[in-house]
């Protein structure tokens, strides 16, 4: 809601513009006033809706118009003054002035204000008024109400500034169709979401309890009994199926507000809007959405307890047939408060736990969005917007961790979810491993990736529940994401993939090993399709020996078509929980930045050159004709080390 409001009196010469101003900052009548009273700013303290007011005066004449056109362009709401003595100030609303802003292309609320109500003796006459006033209505939408005063008496001075306040921080116009006499279906929207989510047990209606906590959360105080009733018998009398086992239905909820507009409380129903996160185009508003949370580099961020259990009342409420998961039908009303199922392009239930008829049970629920929060946790913190999560502010939602290298340091993993980059050549198994990973059954036909693939399960080491979210690249964007620092620091763990009957399936890992700088991840090799027979890789080295000399453990083999899969999900959970143990070439090299080492590798490389001419001069030197070299063991293996040393 806005903090200003910027209100101008515009009308005829002689209608009383400046001593309607003039009488309320005096509160008594002014005979002689200036021709143009100078703005007026009153603080926010002394007005009822807590805002800065600036009060704003205006001439009808031809001088006047270069001041009366800016004027009307800033304006917030336009109040047009006519003398109820004067009829052709009266005619020339709808044939002048509202014609008038509209040719300015200036679409603002506008009050119409009738003024010297005193010179009929200070009656209001309500029924003439609506008579009059209804056909300009229909005409001009923009037209919010009339307000009949007298700046002599002064009488309902002060309601004119009132209703033009109000005009703009609770406008009409979103929310109700003046012409038609119905609410608009962008405000019928609006308040069905927000019946949904008050009506806490997913009953269709709203008890005495539910009404009680809509209450307190919108006006802060909670409905007296005698209140309850009478919205109950006004609903029960007026709108048909309104009420319902004595509790309010989503009929009756709109119908009350309905009620409110069209008695001038707009003020009411734009309270609970508000409440719940709209703003004046009865959209979300971003803030409410996407509140600022920092994300330091090399943290993560994973959800709260208050969140997972939130997430878990969710699930069971939405259960309907209470078998423990949520089927199609029951995850569109679950997300029916949303823009959507947020996962629908991920094929989701396939990226986590489901049951034998498709449906995600609540492992497979909290893992999504364990995974969700990881890896994008600004679709996390607005879709618990949407789905109404109750504490303040939204943000206790979300947690940080420790940054992986203050972790690794430590010794000591205090994260709970984790995500391996999951690698290898087109046809090595990656995409299988993952499915088994989240009990998909083993498909033979090969079908390439070309897009990013995530899967997520709940991992139990040493009796704590671990999320690990596995991603394969595909072909499309490994180089892109391989390539990238920033992305590959935020994996816990690599996961090399090689066909074990393939015998061109290990190059490409150690190709993409010197292609990128990766040695600084923790590191697990997975050989796949071990049912099969053994192939010898067409590699410098095989596998397991390539292993050792990285100081890391060979290859776990694995076969997913025939269900055997060695603990490798739990094995990759305990490399991210000790990564200094998996880093490859040893954990000193953890600590080491891409660049550190890659300084490293070129220092060491240019030391290992000089230092093979001088032992095959110490060499030269120390031999003895006929007979066994001089050089001590220690030199017999440097020297084996600099003259043949290859990157592995």
């Amino acid at each position: 809601m806005r903090r200003d409001v910027r209100i101008l009196l515009v009308g005829d010469e002689g209608v009383g513009k400046s001593t309607i101003v003039t009488s309320l900052i005096k509160e008594s009548y002014v005979a002689h006033v200036q021709h143009i009273v100078p703005e007026v700013t009153i603080p926010p303290e002394v007005t009822p809706e807590n805002v800065t007011t600036y009060i704003v005066d205006s001439g009808a004449g031809q001088t006047d118009r270069p001041h009366l056109e800016s004027e009307i362009r800033k304006a917030h709401v336009i109040c047009v003054v006519y003398a109820i003595d004067n009829p052709q100030s009266f005619d020339r609303l709808p044939t002048y002035w509202l014609p008038y802003f509209r040719s300015l292309g200036v679409n603002v609320p506008v009050i119409l204000v009738g003024n010297k109500i005193d010179l009929r003796g200070g009656e209001v006459t309500n029924e003439a008024l609506e008579d009059e006033i209804g056909p300009i209505m229909s005409e001009f939408k923009e037209v919010e109400t009339c307000v009949e005063c007298s700046a002599r008496l002064p009488l309902n001075v002060s309601e004119v500034f009132y209703f033009a306040q109000k005009a703009v921080l609770h406008p009409t116009a979103p929310l109700y169709d003046s012409r038609d006499h119905v609410l608009k279906p962008a405000c019928i929207n609006a308040l069905r979401r927000i019946f949904k989510l008050c009506d806490v047990n997913k009953d269709g209606i709203l008890d005495a309890s539910e009404l009680n906590e809509f209450q307190r959360k919108c006006f802060d105080a909670p409905l007296q009994a005698q209140e309850l009733e009478g919205i109950r018998e006004m609903v029960k009398q007026n709108e048909p199926g309104g009420i319902r086992d004595d509790g309010l239905t989503e009929s009756g909820f709109i119908y009350l507000h309905t009620t409110f507009i069209q008695r001038g409380r707009l003020e009411t129903t734009w309270t609970v809007l508000r409440k719940f996160g709209y703003a004046e185009d009865l959209r979300l508003q971003e803030s409410f959405l996407y509140p600022r949370f920092d994300v330091p580099y090399d943290c993560s961020v994973e959800l709260s307890h208050a969140a997972y259990n939130f997430l878990t009342d969710i699930f069971e409420v939405y259960d309907k047939d209470q078998d423990g998961a949520l089927n199609e039908a029951e995850l569109i009303d679950l997300f029916s408060t949303t823009p959507g199922n947020p996962w629908a392009a991920q094929k989701f239930p396939d990226t986590t736990i489901s049951d034998d008829n498709g449906a995600v049970t609540l492992q497979g629920w909290l893992a999504q969005w364990s995974m969700s929060t990881l890896l994008d946790h600004k679709m996390t913190l607005a879709y618990l917007a949407y789905l109404g999560y109750p504490l303040s502010p939204l943000t206790s939602a979300l947690q940080l961790t420790r940054p992986r290298k203050s972790d690794r340091k430590k010794g000591k993993i205090s994260r709970s979810v984790f995500l391996c980059y999951v690698c290898g050549a087109a046809g090595s198994g990656k995409t299988s491993l993952l499915r088994s990973f989240v009990g998909k059954p083993f498909r033979d036909a090969y079908d390439s990736t070309s897009q990013i693939i995530n899967v997520v399960n709940s991992v139990e080491i040493d009796g704590n529940q671990k999320y690990l979210v596995l991603q394969e690249f595909g072909s499309k964007y490994e180089a892109e994401m391989l390539r990238n620092n920033r992305k590959t620091d935020l994996a816990d763990v690599i996961v090399y993939v090689h066909d074990s009957s393939d015998t061109n399936s290990f190059s490409y890992i150690s190709n993409l090993r010197q292609q990128y700088s990766l040695d600084h991840i923790p590191t697990l090799f997975v050989a796949t399709k071990s049912d099969l027979d053994l192939a010898q890789q067409r590699h410098e080295v095989q596998p397991d020996v390539y292993c050792r000399r990285l100081g890391l453990q060979v290859p776990v083999a694995v076969s997913i078509k025939a269900g055997q899969t060695a603990d490798v999900f739990q094995t990759i959970c305990r490399v991210a929980m000790n990564p200094s143990s998996y880093i490859p070439g040893g954990s000193d090299r953890s600590l080491m930045s891409p660049g550190a080492r890659m300084r490293l590798y070129v220092t060491l490389t240019a030391l290992a050159g000089g230092a093979s001419t001088c032992l095959f001069l110490i060499y030269r030197t120390l031999w003895r004709p006929g007979g066994a070299p001089l050089l001590p063991a220690w030199a017999g293996q440097f020297f084996g080390w600099a003259s043949g040393r290859r990157e592995l």
